[in-house]
């Protein structure tokens, strides 16, 4: 198991992700800051190209990002579980996204894809919340 929110976590979503297809244009660096967690700030990038996870990078870093989302730790730890999907929190108006919508539409076919959705299940089996 894997402490939530750690950089463990956050290469676990690398390669769980591991095989996703290829889908041309799918390309975006996606960051998440997670704000209210005991440590602080926990931030990390999601980095697709050609729709495949390509890296996992740890940290902040507002410059390369295409998009961010601003997440309360509580809606992460959902997130985590499988309780809310991203987008759905997004479009609730609970996660806030800043950055190029164009890039987020650009790779929703993969973070909305079957083959996503069982990676961040495989993740969420082994992660410890």
């Amino acid at each position: 198991m894997v402490q939530h929110l750690t950089p463990e976590w956050v290469e676990l979503q690398r390669t769980a992700a591991e095989g996703l297809p290829s889908r041309p244009g799918a390309t975006a660096r996606l960051q998440h800051v997670v704000t209210g967690a005991t440590g602080g700030e926990v931030a990390w990038s999601l980095v697709f190209e050609d729709g495949q996870l390509r890296e996992a990078v740890v940290g902040r870093d507002d410059a390369a990002a295409d998009c961010t989302f601003l997440i309360t730790h509580a809606d992460a730890v959902e997130i985590a579980r499988g309780d809310l999907d991203l987008h759905a929190g997004f479009m609730q108006g609970r996660v806030k996204m800043s950055g190029a919508m164009q890039k987020l539409m650009d790779v929703l076919p993969v973070t909305q894809s079957e083959d996503y959705k069982a990676a961040l299940a495989r993740a969420a089996a082994d992660t410890e919340l």
